[in-house]
């Protein structure tokens, strides 16, 4: 009975609501941690942005991906980078995970 009360549009826009939702969960999220990981900014400007990202949702993920975005994708290869070069490390016969010191 609850079914049959719902249309089709209803149900596209429940569902489009909902995607939208997680959307912004998932960017608030990765800029959060983009935020807390990028060595450039000071505790200050990191203390300013999860502030206003949590405070101003959707103005302050969408401000922080015009005016970071480039540097949030820089971010990613970096640490992209280094995961590899950890895997690598470790592929080695003899590699173990705390020889950050050694060659």
């Amino acid at each position: 009975m609850f079914v049959a009360q719902f249309g089709t549009g209803q149900v596209f826009w429940s569902l489009l609501w909902f995607s939208l939702f997680f959307l912004y969960v998932y960017l608030a999220i990765t800029i959060i941690m983009d935020v807390l990981r990028s060595g450039d900014l000071s505790g200050a400007a990191k203390a300013s942005w999860v502030f206003f990202v949590i405070i101003m949702p959707f103005l302050g993920v969408f401000t922080y991906l015009v005016v970071r975005g480039t540097a949030m994708d820089a971010n990613g290869r970096v640490e992209h980078t280094r995961e590899q070069i950890e895997r690598s490390r470790l592929a080695q016969p003899g590699g173990h995970a705390g020889d950050g010191n050694r060659p």
